[in-house]
């Protein structure tokens, strides 16, 4: 996969996380990516975004690390004259150019499409915007979070409203933003015809809404902090803890599988129970169920639980840590890693997919 784009010259003049990771999800594929970063500002934002434990004198940070692999790194100042003709040239070379300026500065910096066009007539421009190209408000993955609804259902009563581990919605803009540009690479191949394409991370994050928008849209309901629970599923989401503290998630999605469980658990007499015989009985029940499959669960050791449950065929795994996660040899073989700016820095290949 390595050679599939290797002819592609990309410019990315973005920022973070969702420009920066569709930048390098074609430098995964072999094309050549120049990052340009403002050195007036000391480049990228996320070069200063460390833990604790990292390096403060480093010019690089593990979060930085992310999102950008396999890149050349250039630091120009746009507003000066001599690295605007680098710019420029850059331009003129390129395919493909990624961008996440507001209004206000891509009309300032001249970095619109209208302004590519003059110096590349097929060039493919690919922007992103926190609300749309016409709104000038910046865009914060937390914010978005709260905004479109995802806040408001992830969490508990317990816990109140809380945010995902990861900036998933500059994550799946950046997904958005990959499918824009490679169909604007086909359009090219075919017309000759360059393309100027905008994601919003305030649409993306609604397009990923997916079930919960149509749960609302065709029935009305509005789903509240649920914590792991599904809300058309049960029991799936649900927790139960082996014997050895072992925490375990179910994932049943059918009433045969919920038998299969009743049959590992060694609760035949719920498998006959009318409240918990179909899965909307058991939505209904949802507490006495959940109550009832933790106790049962407790006389397991943790590994037999699990191989049970395999062998049954009901979905179900382990909670893990990351640091658990990554003695697991699939996830290991994800990891890429590299020497930038003379710092051995690691992270994962945005490249879930095989081609043969």
């Amino acid at each position: 996969m390595k050679e599939i784009l290797k002819d592609i010259k990309v410019i990315e003049f973005a920022n973070v996380l969702a420009g920066p990771a569709a930048g390098m999800f074609f430098a995964e594929l072999g094309a050549k990516v120049i990052k340009v970063e403002n050195k007036t500002s000391g480049g990228d934002l996320t070069r200063h975004w460390k833990l604790p434990g990292e390096n403060p004198a480093s010019s690089v940070s593990s979060y930085y690390a992310s999102v950008n692999w396999g890149k050349e790194i250039l630091m120009l100042d746009l507003t000066d004259a001599a690295d605007r003709i680098k710019a420029d040239d850059l331009i003129r070379d390129a395919d493909i150019i990624i961008t996440n300026f507001r209004k206000a500065d891509a009309l300032k910096l001249r970095m619109r499409y209208s302004d590519f066009k003059i110096l590349n007539k097929q060039i493919i421009h690919g922007n992103i915007s926190a609300y749309g190209e016409e709104d000038s408000r910046a865009g914060f993955d937390l914010v978005l979070q709260a905004e479109a609804g995802f806040m408001s259902m992830n969490g508990t009563a317990e816990s109140g409203p809380l945010k995902m581990p990861v900036a998933l919605i500059d994550i799946l803009a950046a997904h958005q933003l990959k499918e824009a540009l490679l169909l604007s690479l086909i359009r090219k191949m075919k017309t000759g015809e360059g393309a100027h394409v905008t994601v919003s991370l305030y649409e993306t994050a609604i397009a990923s809404l997916a079930n919960q928008a149509s749960n609302y849209l065709t029935t009305g309901f509005v789903p509240s902090l649920n914590g792991s629970l599904h809300p058309n599923i049960a029991p799936y989401g649900e927790i139960i803890v082996s014997s050895d503290g072992k925490e375990v998630v179910l994932a049943v999605g059918n009433d045969k599988q919920f038998k299969a469980l009743c049959g590992v658990l060694d609760l035949p007499e719920m498998e006959k129970d009318a409240d918990f015989s179909t899965n909307l009985s058991r939505l209904k029940m949802r507490t006495a169920l959940g109550g009832r499959l933790v106790q049962a669960a407790l006389q397991f050791d943790s590994k037999v639980l699990l191989d049970k449950l395999t062998a049954a065929g009901i979905p179900a795994g382990f909670i893990q840590p990351l640091d658990e996660v990554f003695r697991n040899p699939e996830a290991r073989r994800m990891i890429l890693e590299e020497l930038k700016e003379g710092q051995a820095l690691r992270c994962v290949s945005g490249l879930a997919f095989q081609m043969k």
